[in-house]
């Protein structure tokens, strides 16, 4: 199974930018979109379908034109849930999980920290996700959550880790709890593959040359769950694909 999870940051805005013919080229088996900006009625369904995507599942957030999560898919789940049944996670739209016979696939956007009220906030659900997870586990062992944790993990995931040590994405805090979720049994699967710097998902609009001189973050990731390591194939990040502030990474599973 071929997975890719991408923030869009806007759906809409992504197709206008040529997302669904890429989607055509990379030709994943289950795509994990974050921060899709829009509800059903606003996207054009049709064209992901007419694209090889006939089982798309959307959970936008309450907000209009904010956050939201979504799933496409080439293979129908037998199982698909809408958020995490935690009120203040699904209200913006945070969770959405599609359970196939022998793994489950989740995408998540875990909110970024912009100011003291939304760091809160973020650590707030950090605790509350990781809860939730450890019930879940119990329940599917093999689970991979895939999406933008707006966290880098190590100082190898950020270009500048010494002026950002206090800038939120990069705060020990955050660092720590995105270690001890890992460890508590899951596998980074691009640095199961990877272990160079200078790889980056993620790079700041408000420095225009930002991309350009690779000065970015990784803070998306595709998280295998522990009984799944060995039927692990290959982890990438697709940084050609130019259709948002982030770019796309990719997992294949056996």
């Amino acid at each position: 199974m071929k997975i890719i999870s991408y923030n869009v940051n806007g759906i809409r805005s992504a197709i206008s930018k040529g997302f669904i013919d890429w989607i055509q080229q990379a030709n994943p088996d289950v795509i994990c979109l974050q921060e899709i900006k829009a509800n059903p009625d606003q996207i054009p369904l049709l064209d992901f379908e007419l694209a090889g995507y006939p089982y798309h599942y959307w959970f936008p957030a309450t907000k209009k034109g904010y956050s939201g999560v979504a799933i496409l898919s080439k293979i129908e789940p037998k199982k698909v849930v809408f958020g995490a049944g935690i009120e203040h996670m699904d209200f913006e739209g945070r969770t959405i999980r599609v359970d196939f016979e022998d793994l489950s696939v989740m995408s998540l956007y875990l909110p970024s920290g912009t100011n003291i009220e939304r760091l809160e906030h973020k650590f707030m659900f950090m605790d509350d996700f990781q809860n939730y997870i450890n019930e879940l586990k119990k329940e599917i062992p093999n689970l991979v959550i895939c999406g933008d944790y707006n966290i880098c993990h190590e100082a190898i995931d950020i270009h500048d880790p010494v002026r950002n040590k206090k800038v939120s994405g990069f705060l020990p805090e955050e660092r720590a709890w995105l270690d001890t979720f890992m460890k508590n049994g899951f596998i980074d699967s691009f640095r199961f593959f990877n272990k160079e710097p200078d790889n980056y998902t993620w790079w700041t609009v408000r420095v225009p040359t930002a991309r350009i001189q690779n000065k970015g973050w990784r803070i998306d990731y595709c998280l295998v769950s522990e009984p799944l390591k060995q039927k692990l194939k290959r982890a990438v990040i697709l940084p050609e694909a130019k259709h948002s502030d982030h770019c796309p990474i990719m997992v294949e599973i056996e």
